[in-house]
């Protein structure tokens, strides 16, 4: 009986890892998985997930600016996307932010449902991005 690699190798694309876009608009942009397809569906039958990830990275912030003006710099923009596997590339991180109540699939059909989500994945992030935590994410690559 043969059986296809793909069902021995581990499945290491899971919830809350991080990843770098490869193809299209967000090339080189990080992002986070909120949630996997390994097998597809009947709209889009390869494996992909649903990612959230930084468009736009906040800029430095000195203690000569004004409250107003870092608090303009700490803003971060973000998308929201279903990715191919194919253009998804794994790190060893994680990020350890539960999107998984404010973005679904169902999100992505709609636009003004798409724009609420965008909104909440943004208050998300710039707490975390305020609070200190995973300062690496909300930095751009250095390539």
């Amino acid at each position: 009986s043969f059986r296809p690699l793909e069902d021995k190798m581990p499945k290491f694309l899971k919830t809350s890892k991080v990843v770098i876009i490869l193809h299209g608009r967000y090339a080189g942009k990080k992002a986070v998985i909120v949630k996997n397809y390994d097998d597809g569906d009947a709209n889009y039958p390869f494996g992909h997930a649903l990612v959230a990830g930084v468009e736009r990275t906040p800029l430095k912030v000195t203690r000569g600016m004004s409250q107003s003006r870092a608090a303009k710099r700490s803003k971060v923009k973000p998308f929201i996307k279903l990715v191919n596997y194919n253009h998804l590339m794994p790190t060893r991180y994680s990020l350890d932010v539960d999107l998984k109540q404010i973005v679904n699939k169902e999100h992505l059909q709609d636009p003004t449902r798409k724009l609420a989500a965008r909104k909440d994945v943004k208050k998300a992030f710039e707490e975390r991005y305020n609070t200190g935590r995973n300062k690496w994410f909300f930095q751009g690559l250095r390539f």
